[in-house]
């Protein structure tokens, strides 16, 4: 199915697809601050000194953490591509999904710990995503004041349960 657009009409409409400070990375940022802020960690956004520029980053700990837009980045993209407009959409988010992988290999490369977080499990899950966090920092960190459950708030030095953090949201 030929794009009901013409080329010039869909340059315009993409045009006006933000790519920073989406709601998806305003809310994980609000969550993330109001967890990781009182315990004295601090983040940036939209790193530039590593490749790719992920969205938030733990500098100190090389921690980067991408917020993945579903659509944009193909979410279960094998049972959904057959739905696309073939032309311009199956294109625009296997390259997507190629970059990923390439930013991916070259944070790794250069001694980063890399997350990609799905849209939709941020909304669904925040607390598992918090949870997955935490397990970062604290196992590149050893803090004890980390070894909390996000969930459940307390500050106990019990809570995080160890476990596989090689998962994906």
């Amino acid at each position: 199915m030929p794009d009901i657009f013409t080329k010039e009409k869909r340059s315009e409409i993409m045009s006006l697809i933000k790519s920073k400070n989406t709601k998806p990375e305003i809310a994980f940022r609000k969550l993330i601050s109001s967890y990781f802020y009182p315990l004295g960690y601090r983040y940036r956004i939209n790193y530039k000194h590593a490749f790719g520029r992920p969205d938030v980053v733990f500098v100190s700990l090389k921690l980067a953490i991408f917020i993945d837009g579903s659509f944009w980045h193909g979410f279960d993209f094998e049972n959904r591509k057959h739905k696309l407009p073939k032309v311009y959409w199956l294109e625009k988010i296997q390259k997507n999904i190629e970059r990923d992988i390439k930013v991916n290999k070259n944070l790794k490369k250069a001694g980063w710990k890399v997350i990609r977080i799905w849209e939709h499990e941020l909304k669904k899950r925040p607390d598992k995503v918090l949870s997955v966090i935490n397990r970062y920092v604290v196992k590149l960190t050893n803090d004890p004041k980390l070894e909390r459950d996000p969930k459940r708030g307390d500050r106990s030095a019990k809570g995080v349960t160890k476990t596989n953090t090689n998962k994906a949201i």
